[in-house]
């Protein structure tokens, strides 16, 4: 009897969900626009896969990039000239100096905060890099949707930014139904 008495002090795990939702402006939908949700505590980070920003055709790829802090990110240059890849604003500062087609620089982005990545040599290329420390972001499609996987229930901050707008604030609580619309 005490042991069930015990068994029932014990909650269970939330559940998780995916959090859908739309980024709009005026109603329309946005894409590159980037959503996620804060968290406490922060699970610990492990980089599981490759990430990467493009030097391709003059631009980079993708022009928005969110990551998890603690992440490296890979800068190759797989251009026809070359690169010299920077960010002295906000976020991560850094400058990888000129390399040319072929080769690779790394930067790892250690602290939270928006990077806005430029090459000294081509003035019209720009991209952004999001530095987060939640495990529980997305970036919107062409179509403005977006979806943050895996959040188990509850009520959150959210947060959301998009090239050329100002920085959002909401409360959303994520259940297996609940969408989220981020309106600027």
């Amino acid at each position: 009897i005490i042991g069930i008495g015990m068994a029932s002090l014990v909650a269970p795990p939330a559940a998780a969900a995916d959090l859908a939702g739309t980024a709009q402006v005026a109603g329309k939908p946005v894409s590159q626009a980037v959503v996620w949700l804060e968290v406490d505590e922060p699970p610990a980070f492990t980089q599981p896969s490759k990430v990467v920003l493009d030097q391709r055709n003059v631009s980079f790829m993708p022009q928005v990039l969110v990551v998890r802090v603690g992440t490296t990110v890979d800068f190759p240059n797989n251009d026809k000239v070359f690169h010299n890849v920077f960010s002295f604003r906000d976020g991560k500062k850094f400058d990888l100096g000129m390399y040319p087609i072929g080769t690779s620089k790394r930067i790892v982005f250690d602290r939270p905060g928006l990077a806005r990545i430029f090459c000294n040599i081509h003035p019209n290329m720009a991209a952004y890099v999001m530095a987060v420390d939640t495990p529980f972001y997305a970036v919107s499609n062409e179509s403005g949707a977006f979806t943050i996987a895996g959040v188990p229930a509850g009520t959150y901050t959210y947060r959301a930014w998009r090239p050329g707008g100002q920085p959002l604030t909401g409360s959303v609580t994520v259940d297996a139904t609940r969408r989220l619309v981020v309106q600027w």
